[in-house]
């Protein structure tokens, strides 16, 4: 079972690696529950089909609805769809470092 990540107990060692494969980035996408946190499916999938999230709610929002889009296709993701999520990885890297220089 995997378990829930906060964002407040979010840690950059949590995260798999910028260049994780698909396996890693579905365990790491749904420590975080976007249905649960925005309210609904509705909610979750207007945040995450903008692909304009900036913060780390936002971050992790797309990246948990793109496994769970993903899992619905049945298929894995490849070239562009994979780089997508690497780079959600990285910005949700990036606010954790800014969150632990303030």
């Amino acid at each position: 079972m995997i378990r829930s990540i906060s964002n407040e107990q979010l840690r950059v060692e949590d995260l798999p690696s910028p260049s994780a494969d698909w396996a890693a980035i579905q365990t790491f996408a749904l420590t975080f529950d976007a249905y649960t946190h925005w309210g609904s499916f509705e909610k979750c999938a207007e945040i995450a089909n903008k692909r304009e999230a900036s913060t780390l709610t936002e971050l992790r929002t797309c990246l948990f609805f793109e496994q769970r889009r993903w899992r619905h296709f049945g298929d894995d993701p490849e070239k562009d769809d994979l780089a997508y999520m690497h780079r959600l990885i990285e910005g949700i890297q990036s606010r954790l470092l800014e969150n632990q220089a303030d």
